[in-house]
């Protein structure tokens, strides 16, 4: 993990290219909650979800789409994930004051985790599964998507379900749990991989909110980079 980590400070170096967080989580983590957080700071872009984007591709719910028939729509949706993800993680930042980029998962989190499960639990078929990862190691080899950190809000899968009920998102109401316990292995076997390619920091996020935002300001130096050159 040390030689994939040097090289991706190397590339951000040369190309004096921001910072790179990707918060990850389950769904109902509150991966929302910490983006907002670091809004306030003038050096940090934050980009949330594009749910808005998932919800209209040319006038089609992919979202609502691959929550209600999954074995069908997983391999479009992925693929849009994919292409969404990897312009807010490889666009220029918005103006010469950014020196951090922070974003709701990453390139690296469809692949590893969402991709993974889909094809686990048989939501892709097997050349489906060959497109995404020919697509996802172009994009490796190609393109600088190399991450600095990931924040991870670890949680338990029936706190992170009782908050999902709660919240009534529209494609989220019939979520099972048992999905939400897949999410949460993946995540597990992605994040305590020893080639993760950056530093992982890890944060209890079962706790309730107002603690979860605690750590985050306690934290808050080596999320903004603050141990690492601009």
């Amino acid at each position: 993990m040390s030689n994939m980590r040097t090289v991706g400070t190397a590339a951000r170096l040369a190309s004096k290219r921001p910072f790179r967080v990707s918060i990850e989580g389950n769904i109902g983590s509150g991966k929302s909650t910490c983006i907002k957080f670091f809004e306030k700071f003038r050096n940090v872009e934050a980009h949330p979800e594009p749910l808005k984007e998932w919800r209209n591709v040319a006038g089609h719910n992919l979202l609502g789409l691959v929550y209600s028939e999954v074995n069908t729509w997983t391999f479009p949706f992925q693929h849009y994930v994919h292409l969404s993800r990897l312009k807010i993680q490889t666009s220029p930042p918005s103006h010469a004051d950014i020196t951090v980029k922070m974003f709701e998962r990453s390139v690296q989190n469809s692949r590893h985790c969402f991709v993974e499960n889909a094809k686990k639990q048989h939501y892709l078929q097997d050349p489906e599964y060959e497109v995404l990862m020919s697509w996802y190691d172009y994009t490796e080899k190609n393109l600088d998507i190399a991450l600095d950190l990931i924040v991870y809000l670890r949680t338990t899968p029936q706190v992170v379900w009782e908050r999902v009920m709660k919240r009534g998102r529209a494609e989220e109401s019939e979520v099972p749990l048992a999905y939400l316990q897949e999410v949460h292995d993946s995540y597990e076997n992605w994040l305590s991989a020893p080639d993760v390619g950056c530093e992982v920091l890890t944060i209890d996020a079962d706790k309730n909110l107002d603690a979860v935002v605690e750590d985050l300001e306690r934290y808050s130096y080596k999320i903004l980079g603050g141990n690492h050159t601009n």
